[in-house]
């Protein structure tokens, strides 16, 4: 063999594995949405940082809470993470499936959008609301 078929061999090696990892990190297995508390989220990684979490989620009163453990690419979505920490959220995720190191992230779901719940469903058609704060009181002059 002659270097140029080597140099050529590695480099259509190298144009595969890129296309691969391209193609599994820009294509989702499954998307959707998951409701509860967020418990903890922490920056985590050797060379790759990503954001690894957990979030606690219960179906009724009173059962065992299921743990829906996820990954957080984007800063600026972990910061809005951070900031409604305790308060019941829904967080949409991306479920990524084959990527090939956990360099990419801990979980398959990763998730890319937060927003507040502002009512607790109980049963089909009942829901408790969130307590809303209260008003602050006029200043007196």
């Amino acid at each position: 063999m002659s270097i140029k078929s080597i140099v050529g061999i590695l480099v259509a090696v190298v144009l595969i594995l890129g296309g691969y990892v391209f193609v599994v990190t820009s294509w989702s297995y499954s998307s959707g949405e998951r409701a509860g508390w967020v418990q903890k989220l922490s920056s985590k990684g050797w060379l790759c940082k990503t954001w690894e979490g957990e979030m606690a989620m219960v179906s009724m009163p009173g059962t065992t809470t299921e743990k829906f453990y996820f990954t957080v690419w984007d800063d600026d979505v972990a910061a809005q993470i951070n900031k409604v920490m305790g308060k019941r959220v829904s967080l949409h995720y991306e479920e990524k499936v084959g990527l090939p190191t956990s360099c990419f992230g801990e979980t398959r779901h990763f998730v890319t959008k937060v927003s507040v719940v502002d009512e607790i469903p109980l049963a089909l058609g009942i829901v408790v609301p969130t307590p809303q704060p209260a008003p602050a009181a006029p200043e007196k002059k």
